[in-house]
């Protein structure tokens, strides 16, 4: 996806961030130093802040004369999401460092990217009455979500503490003071705020980058991405909520009754690895029950993942930890934040449309989509010749800035192709250069994908089918015209959920063994709340002012599972996080509202699009079962998968023989609530465990129901599980058993199925787990 504007890019990079400068090995970057745990010299100082500095100043003496005081390196000093520190070192520096016995690790920064008013309707959390999931959970009182982002506008309608109940008392956060934000600026609803600045400033010097708009040194929110997905994780209900017009009705977050807490830690240049260890370390002191990262990277392996390692104590300490999968799809193995103790979120679209048809003047119409308050616009409407300037090396066919020439556009409307800037961008090139009006054509990549925009003129946004049709139209014809006519807001007319294009793709590069995503919930053209004193285009030449606006990706997806999870975790306040996420997987949905199979593009959508399926809090409130993994079994389940002990120590910070654990786990399976089956060459039957915990009735009978993958034997023992009372725990396995015809390698080498089991008592109740099975051919 292209960013929304260039204050903000939605799509998932990460890049390195040391230095490209030929300075030589004096120069400094960031790097963060892990360190052993519970070591005995840690003792001997007063102060775990003394210790990590006792490293710094040893590897500075021992490489060369500081001018400067070592501890002005320092950046962060870290004790709850990992041992160890931040600081600023040379190459030379940081390379002693890993030679010292009681370093784990150490790691260059990173920086990595950041990825309503309908949406919790399409989920169903609107429904009333002592059996709804709002009321089952309380709306999410009690509940503390941390979200993790670029900041929020506190003033913003969908933050009012109104019928808001008391901050709960285990709270240990803080409302930091900063640039335009006081303790005040905190409420009933945002009960905490801070900001994580220093590894993002020493990285960026204000001489790099003159032009880059301004940034408020505090917990404000300066490009609207933060205050939109802390709304949508549980803002509180805002009346007559609309982006100018379009998408109007009541707005609220998942969880309305859940308190906030804001962790600052991305900026105008991406968001630090340095930066988000320490928002994390924080959150698990500030007693947070849920987090919530819009932000990611490519996939890289756990043992380097920052973010699956701080986390993975987070978890420990009964923590749900929600992700983005990113925004790099359709691309295989595209999906990131793939450990097993995070939730990973892919992003599927509503069945709100906002129809901006195109009608040219032979008559077609093409359908289109766009945000432009211009229905009964007489003007915005107008027919106008149509133009397409392609040729040449300026990007004039994606309608960047200055490669317009004005008097070739000059009172018409321009298509301008997706990529390379923003969508909005290419709006305003358009308007200086004195077009009138744009058609936003998707390109191959974006195929029918159909993320609106809130644009600074008459505009509409058309799939690549239409796109293809307009050209040659306009090829063909001497004076091709045309307009726009805009149609509101429909509901209800179009299939949803589908599985959005941009949403990440399976299966996992770095951990191949668990699927992922792990599901999907709404991500594509979401309402939620936006700072007032920005355009809803985050532009900075927009002067609209809006509390609402329109945003894609996954990182609005990954909030609407945050809020979710409070939900149940409010509900179910002793579950563990891994118990709340099988809730919401073996209940998610593989159908539509129309009841057909849910599509990616133009099949029916496969595991390694939607995983589990598309989330279903209405069902998640009551699993009937629940798949619970212990913090231990992750340690277990790292052995399996041949991790050195130094990468386990680097990821669970705990020193353990995997020879021994393996011993005392002989076939040991990791109790996921989806299965991922991997036949390396020359096997024929592979097993695996599982183990279902009754949390719905005593008395409780379960069948199961398999649907087998092609070319895959699947025997289940027991098939039939009785559960006498509330807690308890059975035990199953099941054997997949290549059949003969497969074992030639004559047929896919990737096959899926699912295995489900039923409530006798109560068929309505199901308990469904996704089978993915790969062949590996070498």
């Amino acid at each position: 996806m292209e960013p929304k504007s260039f204050l903000l890019c939605i799509t998932f990079l990460l890049f390195s961030s040391s230095s490209s400068s030929s300075s030589e090995i004096l120069q400094k970057q960031t790097y963060i130093v892990q360190l052993h745990p519970n070591t005995e010299t840690a003792k001997t100082f007063a102060s775990k802040f003394d210790w990590h500095l006792s490293f710094l100043q040893e590897a500075v003496l021992g490489v060369e004369e500081e001018e400067e005081e070592p501890s002005s390196r320092l950046l962060y000093s870290y004790g709850s999401a990992i041992e160890g520190f931040a600081a600023q070192l040379t190459e030379s520096e940081a390379q002693m460092l890993r030679y010292s016995p009681e370093v784990v690790a150490v790691r260059p920064d990173h920086v990595l990217q950041v990825q309503t008013t309908y949406s919790y309707k399409f989920l169903g959390l609107d429904g009333f009455g002592n059996s709804s999931v709002w009321s089952k959970s309380r709306f999410g009182q009690g509940t503390i979500i941390g979200v993790l982002d670029t900041g929020v506008w506190p003033e913003s309608p969908s933050f009012d503490d109104t019928g808001m109940p008391s901050i709960p008392r285990k709270w240990k956060g803080i409302c930091q003071e900063g640039e335009n934000f006081s303790s005040s600026s905190c409420n009933r609803k945002l009960i905490g705020a801070r900001f994580f600045i220093r590894g993002h400033r020493v990285a960026n010097s204000p001489e790099e980058s003159p032009n880059m708009p301004r940034e408020y040194i505090s917990a404000r929110d300066s490009t609207g991405h933060g205050t939109h997905t802390a709304s949508t994780v549980g803002g509180s209900s805002v009346s007559m909520a609309n982006v100018l017009g379009n998408g109007a009705g009541v707005a609220r977050g998942m969880a309305p009754g859940a308190h906030i807490a804001v962790y600052k830690v991305c900026w105008f240049n991406g968001c630090y690895s340095s930066d988000i260890l320490a928002a994390i370390d924080v959150a698990i002191q500030d007693k947070v029950d849920v987090l919530s990262l819009s932000l990611g990277g490519f996939p890289i392996p756990l043992y380097d993942d920052t973010i699956a390692i701080g986390t993975f104590r987070a978890m420990e300490r009964g923590i749900s930890v929600i992700c983005a999968a990113g925004n790099n799809g359709p691309i295989e193995s595209s999906v990131a934040n793939t450990a097993p103790w995070v939730s990973t979120i892919g992003a599927g679209t509503l069945d709100r449309r906002f129809p901006a048809v195109v009608r040219l003047a032979n008559g077609k119409l093409l359908y289109g989509e766009s945000l432009y308050p211009g229905k009964g616009l007489k003007n915005a409407e107008r027919e106008v010749e149509v133009i397409y300037v392609t040729g040449g090396d300026k990007g004039s066919e994606f309608c960047l800035r200055g490669s317009l020439p004005s008097e070739e556009i000059r009172g018409k409307m321009v298509i301008c192709d997706r990529g390379v800037n923003g969508r909005s961008e290419k709006g305003e090139a358009i308007k200086e250069a004195g077009g009138v009006a744009m058609i936003l054509a998707n390109t191959e990549i974006n195929q029918e994908e159909d993320s609106v925009d809130v644009h600074l003129l008459p505009a509409t946004l058309i799939g690549y089918t239409e796109s293809v049709l307009m050209k040659a139209y306009v090829n063909a014809t001497v004076k091709p015209k045309a307009r726009i006519i805009f149609g509101g807001t429909v509901i209800g007319r179009s299939r949803a959920p589908e599985v959005a294009q941009f949403s990440a793709r399976g299966p996992s590069l770095a951990n191949p063994s668990i699927l992922k995503p792990d599901m999907i919930a709404p991500g594509v053209n979401i309402i939620a709340a936006w700072p007032q004193n920005l355009g809803p285009t985050g532009l900075p030449y927009d002067s609209r002012r809006v509390n609402f606006t329109v945003m894609s990706g996954t990182s609005m997806s990954c909030p609407h599972v945050s809020g979710i999870t409070a939900l149940i975790r409010s509900a179910y306040p002793n579950w563990s996080p891994a118990a709340i996420k099988s809730a919401l997987m073996t209940t998610a949905d593989l159908y539509d509202r129309q009841g057909k199979a849910i599509k990616d593009g133009n099949k029916p959508a496969g595991v390694f699009a939607i995983g589990a399926g598309h989330v279903n809090p209405q069902k998640a409130i009551n699993p009937g079962l629940v798949y619970n993994i212990q913090p231990v079994d992750y340690i277990t389940y790292l052995c399996t998968l041949g991790f050195t002990r130094s990468d386990i120590l680097a990821i669970t910070h705990k020193n353990v023989s995997c020879s021994g654990i393996l011993r005392k786990n002989p076939g040991f399976s990791l109790n996921y609530p989806s299965i991922s089956v991997i036949f390396k060459r020359g096997k024929t039957t592979e097993m695996i465990t599982r183990r279902v915990t009754n949390v719905g009735s005593p008395n409780s009978i379960y069948s199961v129901n398999v649907k087998a993958p092609e070319g895959i034997k699947v025997i289940v023992n027991p098939k039939r599980l009785e559960f006498k009372h509330v807690d308890q725990t059975l035990s199953y396995r099941v054997w997949f058993v290549l059949k003969k015809k497969n074992r030639g390698g004559r047929v896919a080498t990737f096959a899926q199925g699912q295995l489900t089991w039923v409530n006798s008592q109560n068929l309505m109740q199901r308990v469904r787990s996704p089978i993915s099975v790969t062949l590996k051919t070498n």
